[in-house]
């Protein structure tokens, strides 16, 4: 059962810990209400947005840059650079680096990436990643295996990871995450727990993932949260977003 706590603000500790608000989303190009979009993110007041299906196309980067605008955050990484994931960030975050990596490409089949950074808040230094996980069982279980490489290559202590995995949990490709990381909604389950579809939420495909050692404080589909409304979720796109509250050490 999801808990009806109050997700903490975002705040650096004493002891140089921080809390950090981490939202999932796939907004589909942004070809539905980018005002209702942007009401969404802003109202849930993230340190960083792990985007999925970004604008790849004519102008994208103008695109997503006025969606970080609008939303009160920057472009951190990603968007065609990556095939469609992409990072969003406030100003509290420090960059230390960023790589867009794309996927092998399976004939046929569109091409998947990955968007990352490792980024400081406080004390803190987090690894983050955003994914788009195929439509295709083997190609989706191969490419969860490249995202657990990818994260243990960054070199960082603390790290977290999400997207649209296109699985729901009990999937091989969810397992295979959920067994080596924290799957924020099981650790701390908080709001709703459906993403697809806004207008008849019945599955949850979209997920966010911590590392051991960092402290999920809840995790969910925002609603009810402060701002935002029914009437927004349903028009900005055809997933509902993932928030979640973490406490990352200092490192």
């Amino acid at each position: 059962m999801a808990t009806t706590i109050t997700l903490p603000n975002s705040r650096t500790e004493a002891d140089g810990s921080a809390i950090v608000r981490v939202l999932g989303y796939n907004i589909r190009s942004m070809r539905d209400d980018t005002g209702a979009l942007a009401r969404v993110i802003g109202a849930c007041a993230p340190d960083l947005v792990l985007v999925q299906e970004a604008p790849r196309f004519f102008r994208w980067r103008k695109k997503l840059a006025r969606l970080a605008a609008a939303s009160g955050l920057v472009i951190l990484s990603g968007g065609a650079t990556a095939a469609g994931p992409a990072l969003l960030c406030s100003l509290r975050a420090t960059v230390e680096r960023t790589e867009d990596v794309l996927l092998p490409l399976t004939p046929g089949l569109h091409r998947r990436g990955f968007a990352t950074a490792v980024v400081r808040f406080g004390g803190a230094r987090l690894g983050v990643l955003s994914c788009h996980l195929s439509l295709r069982p083997d190609e989706r279980y191969e490419q969860g295996g490249m995202l657990l490489d990818r994260l243990a290559a960054m070199g960082v202590r603390h790290a977290v990871a999400g997207g649209d995995l296109n699985e729901r949990p009990g999937g091989p490709a969810f397992e295979r995450l959920a067994a080596r990381l924290q799957d924020g909604w099981a650790t701390a389950p908080w709001g709703g727990e459906h993403t697809w579809t806004p207008a008849d939420p019945h599955q949850r495909i979209d997920a966010i993932f911590a590392t051991r050692g960092v402290e999920v404080l809840g995790c969910g589909v925002p609603l009810g949260h402060p701002g935002v409304t029914r009437a927004d979720l349903t028009a900005a796109t055809d997933h509902l977003p993932v928030l979640a509250a973490l406490r990352v050490p200092a490192s």
